[in-house]
C-alpha cells in the first residue's frame, strides 16, 4: 500500500557535517580525501610548472608534481544519522585567500602534519584557532615511517594538552577514518559541554 514502506516511513534524513581537511603543502590533503571518501571525489589539481619556481617551497618533498588550486570534496557515511562533507585546502601560501570562504559552515578541522615539515602547517594550526573552530591533529607518516610519538608532535607544535594529535597514513581508508572519528568525538564532547546535547548538528 502507498506510504506504508516500513523502510522509508518514520525515517529522517542524516545530518550532514562539513568538515575540512587543511595543512601545509604537499602533506596530503587530497590524498586523505581520495582514500576515505565514498564517493569519487571532486579534484581541482593542476600541474606544477615554472611559474611557481620561486614561489612554492618544494624542499622536503620533490616528488611533488601537481598542486590543489581550488579544493577537494569528498564525503563519507559514518552511520544512518552522520554524513561528513569533506573540503580539502589548497596549501600553497598564495591561495589561502580560499581558506575563509571554504571555512564558511565547517564545525571543525583536520590539520594535516608532514612529520618530515611539521613547520608546512603551523599556518593551518593558527587559522583554525584564531577562528575558534575545532580541530584535530593527523601526523601523515609518508611511506607508513612514524619517527616520532604523537606527544613529540604535540610538543613541536605546542598544542594544548585537549587538541587531539594521531599518528595516521593519509594512503590508508581506516586510518583517515579514525581521524574524522576522532574528530567527531571531539565536536560531540565539546556540544555535550556546551548545550546539553549528544551529537554535532549542522547543515552544509
Amino acid at each position: 500500500m502507498a506510504g506504508s514502506d516500513p523502510v522509508i516511513q518514520g525515517t529522517s534524513a542524516p545530518d550532514t557535517v562539513k568538515i575540512l581537511i587543511a595543512g601545509g603543502f604537499g602533506v596530503g590533503k587530497t590524498t586523505m580525501v581520495g582514500a576515505v571518501s565514498e564517493i569519487v571525489p571532486l579534484r581541482t589539481e593542476e600541474p606544477l610548472t615554472s611559474a611557481g619556481l620561486g614561489v612554492d617551497d618544494l624542499n622536503g618533498i620533490p616528488e611533488k608534481h601537481a598542486t590543489t588550486v581550488a579544493l577537494d570534496f569528498g564525503r563519507i557515511t559514518l552511520s544512518q544519522e552522520l554524513v561528513l562533507y569533506l573540503f580539502g585546502t589548497p596549501g600553497q601560501q598564495r591561495f589561502w585567500f580560499m581558506w575563509n570562504d571554504l571555512a564558511i559552515g565547517a564545525l571543525g578541522a583536520v590539520v594535516l602534519v608532514d612529520v618530515r615539515r611539521p613547520e608546512s602547517s603551523f599556518a593551518a594550526i593558527d587559522f583554525f584557532e584564531r577562528r575558534d573552530i575545532p580541530f584535530v591533529v593527523g601526523v601523515n607518516g609518508f611511506h607508513g615511517e612514524h619517527p616520532y610519538a604523537a606527544e613529540e608532535i604535540r610538543d613541536a607544535l605546542a598544542l594544548p594538552e585537549h587538541t587531539h594529535v594521531l599518528l595516521c597514513d593519509a594512503r590508508d581508508r581506516e586510518s583517515c577514518r579514525d581521524v574524522l572519528i576522532a574528530l567527531i568525538d571531539q565536536l560531540i564532547a565539546t556540544s555535550a559541554q556546551n548545550n546539553g546535547s549528544g551529537r554535532p548538528s549542522g547543515r552544509v
